[in-house]
């Protein structure tokens, strides 16, 4: 388990996390997400002792992670796969690291067949592809058998067999009773991976709950409407809403509308007492990747200009969908 309390980190004038309180239980996938200079990697940081908070406390297991005698054995840990000698093979990388906490080499080649490394186990790491070489930053966080887990963008440059192995991975560690923190950007496979989610930005929590709560709480109702009378319906809706409300319709062809703010039996029921026919009243269940965009929407370090062209907008809209 991870319990962080009223965390803070500053680099001179700034603030790279602003009293952060948080835990990461065990028996369940927790996805850590955020813009970039959220504060998330600072924060992972702090939790394994790589960098020393200016106020406030984390531990690991009930203990700082630098208090523990045989940190890999309590903590598996990936933050940087690049971080190993390039001139040593995957197997004495792996067997240096276990001979610093007395872990068997039986281990090792444990681990090595258990992230699919048997091929290469012997060639030397500064050959590997950016995807084996995320491999090996896994087994070396499994090397001790650890009860907690922090991986960090853990599916970068995987193939989707790979990224689909990460899944099912982190998903039996869970369910064995461990605590797993998972950070990354990919929201589509966070959904299908992470049961509770943290989300950050510019250094402070603005979001702690279980992943299906938290899509419903930070997307509005949204239903896609089919009708020849669209405009007209659209129009009563709007009236009905009031003014100063967060409804919105949005025409998104010839007779058809998005329309945000009402439930699909509220717009059906409207339809019914003006005598507006409906040819379609589709619910559209909002995605992850939707709820934190709109989350984070004023949190982002880097903004790019929005797509000019609205058939190409609607297009890539779509796609995305």
């Amino acid at each position: 388990m991870i319990n962080a309390t009223n965390l803070t980190k500053q680099y001179g004038a700034k603030t790279a996390v602003n009293g952060v309180s948080f835990s990461v239980k065990p028996g369940m996938v927790t996805g850590f997400l955020g813009p970039n200079g959220a504060g998330k990697s600072t924060t992972m940081r702090m939790i394994v002792g790589l960098d020393r908070p200016t106020a406030g406390t984390v531990t690991v297991n009930g203990k700082r992670y630098q208090d523990h005698a045989a940190p890999l054995h309590e903590v598996g840990v990936l933050l940087d796969a690049k971080a190993v000698h390039t001139g040593r093979s995957a197997y004495n990388h792996l067997r240096a690291l276990a001979a610093t906490h007395r872990i068997p080499v039986s281990r090792v080649r444990e681990v090595i067949e258990l992230t699919g490394l048997g091929a290469v186990a012997h060639k030397r790491v500064g050959g590997f592809s950016l995807g084996m070489g995320q491999r090996l930053g896994i087994a070396a966080a499994l090397l001790g058998d650890p009860q907690t887990l922090i991986l960090d963008e853990p599916v970068n440059g995987l193939d989707p067999e790979g990224v689909r192995w990460v899944r099912q991975l982190v998903r039996s560690l869970a369910a064995q009773g461990r605590t797993v923190l998972l950070s990354s950007h990919l929201m589509s496979e966070m959904a299908q991976t992470a049961d509770h989610i943290i989300v950050l930005g510019k250094g402070r929590v603005l979001a702690d709950a279980p992943v299906q709560d938290f899509i419903s709480g930070a997307a509005a109702e949204t239903v896609r409407v089919r009708s020849p009378r669209a405009a007209e319906l659209g129009d009563a809706l709007l009236r009905a809403a009031g003014a100063g409300t967060s409804t919105r319709i949005e025409p998104t062809g010839e007779n058809e509308l998005r329309v945000i703010g009402f439930s699909a039996a509220n717009v059906g029921n409207a339809a019914a007492e003006l005598g507006i026919p409906l040819h379609e009243l589709t619910p559209i269940r909002a995605s992850l990747e939707e709820a934190y965009m709109d989350l984070t929407a004023n949190d982002v370090e880097y903004r790019t200009a929005a797509i000019a062209d609205p058939a190409l907008a609607q297009a890539v809209q779509e796609t995305n969908r």
